[in-house]
């Protein structure tokens, strides 16, 4: 083998310190900013905050409240405020298209589910025992003073009130209205395939849950008979389980969101701004700079980093701000559609198109929307949701074709549900071309049963 030297040229990208600090400020949402902010303050003493002028704080709420007053006049006003239709009907109102948020209570959620299956009668039993579940999804009485607080309620239902408490406890939501934990946990069980372990975890549950809950694995073994590798496979299973029917929120803080950017309608125009409180600035404390301004010796060299530090963070931070002004003002400007008449008007729009009109990457484009969030006329929501990707034979993307499946379900006639293939063919003759497994896959995201399931309910209501 003979050793050589070869030279060659590349080209490459070399990511200087300041280069990601800048990338990774673009990524911040608004409260990690201010707590990264708030930390670069504590260290470098070069930096400063401006802080509005208090006098002015009057004179920004009223700002707000004029531009919020704005953008609601010069919307397209809605039936419910302008009257009925030119029609002649309440059919037409522009804000009944915007989709309904999800309910916050989890009972509720699940009555939505089963009124695709369930007859008005068992809605109306189901209903009763929600209502007297707290927000774990457990029984808030003992069981026979509900029962007997039933039938004096439904006396003619008396003999199914519960049959229906079972139909929930081992329905779509497995332990909803359960006694107790136990009873829980074995209604969870009960949904899971036949197995040795399942049928060892449920003698556990119900005649050992004092050995279970001391964690006495050998006693357990000596109880149930059986060994100890068994033992630990069915206890493995029973901690698989959910503690609780409903789930609760990992943390309460994370359903507060805060707007990085206000969007409004004024003087025939949309006009788009940084949420002022959401968008600190920086500056470096003028005194300071003069007094570094030929000096010399170590101390001087150690202040002169950190003026360089500030001067690298004040500029990202600018930075910043205007790709994030400059790529909201892009996105509403491409989706006044929807901005004005909501879902069905949410125009195809990717990365590339936005990044090739602020004249940045695609990841530039990515990391500025994603995590924040925007405030409009319609509702907070992340930019993100401004995006669409075309539907492959369509001029509009998924989120409006989603939204146009609802409508049409929507006013379908309640003794003749359309079929998937009908609305496809119903879309198609307004230029919306689709598959029948495409309708049926956004009439699944909206909570929406099929047609027999529709005819169903119309005939038990």
């Amino acid at each position: 083998m003979k050793a050589g030297i070869r030279a060659s040229l590349a080209q490459g990208v070399n990511l200087t310190p300041q280069l990601l600090q800048s990338i990774r400020l673009l990524q911040l949402t608004s409260q990690q900013l201010e707590l990264e902010l708030q930390q670069v303050l504590e260290r470098n003493p070069l930096l400063e905050q401006e802080e509005p002028a208090e006098e002015s704080d009057t004179t920004t709420d009223a700002n707000i409240a004029a531009l919020e007053a704005a953008s609601w006049d010069e919307l397209p006003e809605p039936s419910f405020l302008a009257g009925l239709s030119a029609a002649g009907t309440g059919d037409d109102d522009g804000m009944a298209r915007i989709a309904d948020p999800a309910s916050s209570d989890p009972r509720v959620r699940l009555l939505r589910e089963l009124a695709v299956h369930w007859n008005a009668r068992d809605l109306e039993l189901a209903a009763w025992w929600l209502d007297r579940c707290d927000d774990r999804g457990y029984l808030e009485q003992p069981l026979h003073e509900l029962l007997s607080e039933g039938r004096s309620a439904f006396p003619q239902h008396a003999d199914e009130l519960e049959i229906i408490r079972q139909r929930l406890l081992h329905g779509d939501w497995p332990g909803m209205a359960a006694r107790d934990a136990g009873e829980c946990l074995r209604a969870q069980l009960a949904a899971q395939p036949e197995s040795e372990p399942r049928n060892l975890a449920d003698r556990i549950l119900r005649d050992h849950l004092d050995l279970l809950a001391s964690h006495d694995e050998a006693a357990l073994a000596q109880a149930l008979a059986a060994g100890p590798s068994q033992v630990r496979t069915a206890i493995a299973l029973i901690l698989s389980l959910r503690p609780n029917p409903i789930e609760l929120p990992s943390t309460a803080g994370d359903a507060c969101v805060v707007p990085e950017v206000v969007a409004w309608h004024a003087g025939g125009a949309w006009r788009v701004a940084l949420n002022s409180r959401t968008t600190p600035q920086l500056r470096i404390a003028p005194h300071c700079e003069r007094a570094l301004a030929g000096g010399s010796g170590a101390e001087h060299a150690v202040l002169k980093g950190l003026l360089d530090e500030a001067r690298w963070l004040v500029r990202g931070l600018g930075m910043r701000n205007d790709t994030l002004l400059r790529t909201a003002q892009v996105l509403v400007e491409r989706q006044r559609g929807f901005l004005q008449h909501g879902d069905e008007a949410l125009a195809p729009l990717t990365l590339r198109e936005v990044a090739d009109a602020i004249g940045m990457h695609e990841s530039t484009v990515s990391r500025i929307v994603s995590g924040k969030y925007i405030q409009t006329p319609r509702g907070t929501f992340e930019l993100r949701r401004l995006f669409a990707v075309r539907l492959e034979g369509a001029e509009i993307g998924g989120t409006a074709v989603r939204a146009l499946v609802k409508r049409l379900i929507d006013a379908e006639p309640a003794n003749a549900p359309l079929p998937d293939d009908v609305i496809a063919g119903l879309l198609a003759r307004q230029g919306v071309r689709i598959a029948r497994r495409t309708v049926a896959k956004y009439r699944d995201q909206l909570s929406i049963g099929p047609v027999r399931a529709r005819q169903r309910l119309a005939a038990r209501a």
